[in-house]
């Protein structure tokens, strides 16, 4: 169970705020396009410069082409990395701090890509840790910066600031009253977006979605995350409000649905990943709004992400197939909601 997540109960909607900078070396060749050699220099560059810098034994190293694949699948399915990073297997690595809430990932689109991530709407305590480990590694480190533009990036919607600050949100009310989709349109119109649980690419599962910023050049860091935090905390009391509409004149509806999901994860002797996430979800809200009141079930965002792929064969500590896998998910959600 990754650490950062110990907490996540501590808001019933925002579960997670994550900054992410984007970082190249002058005069490098960028990772997309560098051969294996070009990379593992840099790579060497870049881990000479964070064993000088950071204390000792505060982040562990992890090269990828020595991990298993369920390790690095584990490691993504925990937003400890990126899926980005994990394609890039032969020629990058990571640092990971001890209490996992600071990564610092080597040649994946970028050469450096900085992230720290805390649980609940603390995009500003989440920004003030990353400036740090940056302002560090740019006292060492000679980075790409064009004095108009900004920070120069692989893809060109991260260029200037670097920055991506994203929040991720339990939002199963605004889903299953398909008011998710006008939040969709609006959020576009403000130069947002809002994905999957793992990003760009990625699905909703279990009623989860990121809302991030689209673009990074032409506003300041501080701007763009005042913005997601000021959206965020009005998607959380649209959500809110949602629920307490269900609550008022959809309560029989939500109740079965309740009781229904609850009924399958107590029973069920073999179930998927995502059917797990969802019906995991709606017993979260049903805990939310009080429709269950049971001390036992808690902590039902850290069960989701227990529950997926990667951490279910790292906690077996063998590689499975799909169908040793649902009957491993079903028997762990069967004990846990038993």
């Amino acid at each position: 169970m990754t650490k950062w997540i110990e907490d996540s109960q501590i808001d019933p909607v925002v579960v997670s705020s994550r900054i992410r900078l984007a970082r190249n070396l002058k005069n490098d060749t960028f990772p997309l396009y560098s051969s294996k050699e070009e990379a593992i220099k840099t790579l060497e560059k870049i881990r000479q410069a964070v064993d000088e810098l950071l204390p000792n034994g505060e982040y562990v190293y992890y090269n990828l082409e020595q991990l298993e694949p369920r390790e690095k699948m584990r490691f993504m399915e925990n937003h400890l990395i990126s899926p980005g990073l994990v394609e890039q297997t032969g020629k990058s690595a990571f640092y990971l701090r001890n209490d996992e809430k600071a990564t610092i990932m080597i040649n994946e689109e970028d050469h450096l890509r900085l992230q720290t991530l805390y649980p609940g709407l603390k995009l500003n305590q989440a920004w003030e840790e990353c400036e740090k480990i940056d302002d560090l590694l740019e006292s060492k480190l000679d980075y790409a910066f064009h004095n108009e533009y900004g920070y120069l990036t692989s893809c060109p919607t991260n260029v200037g600031t670097g920055l991506r600050a994203s929040v991720m949100l339990h939002l199963p009310a605004m889903t299953i009253t398909g008011y998710i989709m006008g939040l969709m349109d609006a959020l576009r119109r403000i130069g947002l977006t809002i994905r999957g649980i793992y990003g760009e690419g990625t699905e909703a599962v279990g009623h989860l979605y990121q809302v991030s910023n689209q673009l990074t050049l032409g506003e300041t860091e501080t701007e763009i995350i005042k913005k997601i935090d000021e959206v965020a905390n009005e998607i959380r009391n649209r959500e809110q409000n949602t629920r307490n509409f269900l609550l008022e004149n959809k309560k029989l509806e939500i109740e079965d649905k309740v009781y229904r999901a609850l009924g399958i994860l107590q029973n069920a002797r073999m179930i998927s990943s995502n059917e797990a996430m969802e019906q995991i979800s709606i017993v979260k809200l049903g805990l939310d709004l009080k429709l269950i009141e049971d001390e036992k079930y808690k902590d039902l965002i850290k069960l989701m992400i227990d529950i997926k792929p990667g951490n279910i064969q790292n906690r077996s500590n063998k590689a499975m197939n799909r169908i040793e896998r649902d009957i491993m998910r079903a028997d762990i959600v069967r004990n846990y909601f038993s």
